[in-house]
């Protein structure tokens, strides 16, 4: 996930194919287009919305019930565009989006789109709180609780070879889009480690499974709220601790540990200035960590189609969802 200056779903093919245009528009040169209008406009008089979609199954939980609140208490059409995080702000400046459900924290953009070319207002917390850290298994540290300090780590680094780490320990990261700081923080804590990228969040919670199955250890980059430790208990090493000055340094040069971090909502500023009761909503909408990890798992465990997760949700909860309407 994007997770601060750092950073931490079954989408339609037509939303693939809205994702690569998107990126086509983003990069550098590219004109500025704040003011164009979403690819997805509605015909005149039908309200329509477009949300932009995470690759992270929270991030899919969260625009799941937004849609299908929009929709069916709203009465708008809504569509979803899957972008990474980074370019998700690129489109939600161009109002190619509408808005951005989660966000983990990138300075840069709010600096940019918010402060500077103000294309972009802050709608809000989310409600739920992020985190970003390493951690092993619960079964694996009650064995060997120093391993929970990284100043032991290199002790078990043997024990977690791979063939992708060659002869150094895996600290298995997820998907290389998300904003780590994790090859610099072991190189700077001169670790006996090798960052193996897993490809995709949903690659990485495979492997742990897999290694979980077999009682088997492992180290990995993780992160709060997820469902996973739910099916998987899991206690964080100690890093050094947080601060804004390490933070501030060269990417290269961090060395302590990640923020916790209230997550946010953005929408576009012409969208929220005009966009009426689907604005409203987007910054009314507010839940915990718990209502996200059950949507969450419906989505990724259980394999619902995410409209079926979020209107489950949805069906079992009026008493939250139903003081976000306008």
């Amino acid at each position: 996930m994007a997770r601060t200056k750092l950073r931490p779903a079954a989408r339609t093919a037509a939303a693939a194919v809205s994702a690569v245009a998107l990126l086509g528009v983003t990069g550098c040169g590219a004109a500025d287009m704040t003011k164009q209008s979403s690819p997805f406009a509605a015909p005149e008089g039908i309200k329509s919305v477009t949300l932009s979609v995470q690759s992270w199954v929270g991030a899919q939980a969260n625009v799941a019930v937004a849609e299908q609140l929009l929709k069916h208490e709203l009465g708008y059409r809504v569509e979803t565009v899957q972008t990474d995080e980074v370019p998700a702000w690129d489109a939600l400046s161009q109002g190619r989006v509408d808005a951005i459900m989660e966000d983990w924290g990138h300075p840069e953009q709010e600096k940019l789109y918010v402060e500077e070319k103000k294309t972009i207002v802050p709608a809000g917390d989310l409600g739920v709180t992020g985190h970003i850290g390493w951690y092993v298994p619960k079964y694996w540290a009650d064995e060997h609780p120093d391993v929970t300090n990284w100043k032991n780590l290199d002790k078990y680094a043997d024990e977690l070879r791979t063939p992708e780490s060659g002869d150094r320990g895996q600290l298995l990261d997820g998907s290389p889009s998300y904003v780590t700081n994790d090859k610099a923080l072991v190189k700077n804590f001169d670790l006996d480690y090798k960052v193996v990228f897993a490809g995709s969040e949903a690659a990485q919670i495979t492997q742990i499974q897999q290694s979980a199955k077999q009682k088997k250890p492992f180290l990995t980059y993780w992160y709060k709220p997820q469902w996973l430790f739910e099916e998987v208990p899991m206690v964080e090493v100690e890093l050094p601790e947080y601060s804004d000055e390490c933070a501030a340094q060269e990417p290269e040069d961090i060395d302590c540990a990640y923020p916790t971090t209230p997550l946010q909502k953005y929408l576009n500023a012409g969208f929220a200035k005009n966009g009426g009761e689907a604005a409203e909503f987007l910054k009314n909408f507010k839940w915990t960590e718990q209502d996200q990890n059950e949507v969450s798992q419906l989505i990724a465990a259980e394999k619902l189609p995410p409209e079926e997760a979020a209107q489950r949700w949805i069906d079992d909860h009026p008493e939250v969802w139903k003081k976000w309407l306008p």
